[in-house]
């Protein structure tokens, strides 16, 4: 069994700096740390074997991958895809607290993340994640928007731990 664990603080602004927390959420704003766990379960070879996997929320229960979702096309699900879910997630959240900041609440936002699985010299690698924003608003020009959403990209934590990989974004304001 592979265990997934998150022990960074989940609430920081977008220079990384950690947010003041409720006491009612935390007794010491500085003892903060979050654990998420996720698992996964494999019987057999690479190609003719089958997964599952598990997040501790229970949103994922022994939800089925394996060769042919990662590769063929087949139902299920694949690393990749959670990880552009998780960076959409986190990406989209991180931009919301941050249009706040700067007096901004959005209508709408939706962000879909596109991670690009290649072969390279020794194997496979994420050679990139594109994020592309669409939203809507009110009192924002698309220069402010964009701006907001640069940061946004560079301070959210899935983008922090994805830093190896080169991350891209492209916003339409609606």
């Amino acid at each position: 069994m592979v265990s997934v664990q998150v022990a960074k603080p989940l609430a920081v602004d977008h220079h990384g700096r950690r947010l003041p927390l409720s006491n009612s959420f935390n007794d010491k704003e500085d003892d903060m740390q979050i654990n998420r766990t996720g698992s996964a379960q494999w019987s057999g070879g690479l190609k003719d074997g089958k997964g599952q996997i598990s997040t501790q929320s229970g949103a994922l229960n022994h939800y089925p991958y394996g060769f042919a979702s990662r590769f063929e096309g087949v139902a299920g699900t694949n690393p990749e895809e959670l990880i552009g879910a998780a960076h959409a997630g986190c990406f989209t959240m991180a931009l919301s607290l941050i249009l706040n900041e700067a007096g901004f609440t959005a209508e709408s936002m939706e962000t879909t993340a596109k991670v690009t699985l290649e072969s390279v010299e020794g194997g496979f690698a994420i050679t990139a994640i594109h994020l592309t924003l669409t939203g809507k608003v009110p009192g924002a020009d698309e220069a402010t928007f964009t701006e907001l959403a640069n940061k946004a990209k560079a301070g959210c934590p899935v983008s922090k731990a994805l830093a190896s990989v080169p991350i891209s974004l492209e916003v339409h304001a609606a």
